[in-house]
């Protein structure tokens, strides 16, 4: 397996207390970009971010459009855009059609990451009751990434955790704590 170079994370409801478990448990020295998609209300406010960002090692923030993705940096999905990555390693920030009813997408994120990172990526599936994230996750696993689905049995809603395990050959199944520590063992300096 090589060495991950990205880390995408889709969640939706329940999905703040799950990211938020995560994100503040990362090192400081956790040098993998991590890609979010939450899904929220179009008029939402980003204030969750900024929480999450005060009490975590690793800058959490608001993906911005053609945005350098850089080590150590968390990138959340902005309300009612897509979120995706481009070739060169920047950030894309589209308002095309909602996808599995939803924009941003999970599956939009997953299968454009999914495209750039192939074998050096890792997708993980949360908490939600949709099944959004689903068909990408099956795709980074077509493309060789490492796929990580939420305990549907500690998930706060098992529906999206569920169908990501049905159309997946997902690798992993783990609890919150379980994704911290694979994501902690997987920080590698990538160069």
């Amino acid at each position: 397996m090589d060495n991950i170079k990205a880390v995408v994370i889709g969640s939706s409801s329940g999905g703040i207390n799950a990211l938020s478990f995560i994100l503040e448990r990362l090192p400081a020295d956790f040098k993998i970009p991590v890609l979010v998609v939450q899904h929220l209300h179009a008029e939402s406010e980003g204030y969750w971010i900024d929480l999450i960002n005060k009490k975590s090692n690793v800058i959490v923030k608001e993906a911005d459009n053609k945005e350098n993705i850089q080590e150590g940096h968390v990138y959340i999905a902005p309300p009612d855009y897509h979120l995706l990555v481009d070739y060169d390693d920047t950030i894309a920030l589209s308002k095309d059609e909602k996808v599995n009813f939803s924009r941003p997408s999970v599956d939009v994120l997953f299968e454009s990451a999914s495209d750039v990172y192939g074998t050096r990526l890792a997708g993980i599936v949360l908490t939600g009751a949709n099944d959004d994230g689903a068909q990408g996750l099956k795709r980074i696993k077509e493309k060789g990434g490492i796929t990580i689905v939420q305990d549907p049995a500690e998930a706060a809603y098992k529906e999206m955790p569920e169908a990501a395990i049905r159309k997946s050959k997902t690798d992993f199944i783990l609890s919150l704590h379980g994704i911290v520590e694979f994501l902690k063992k997987s920080n590698i300096k990538i160069r």
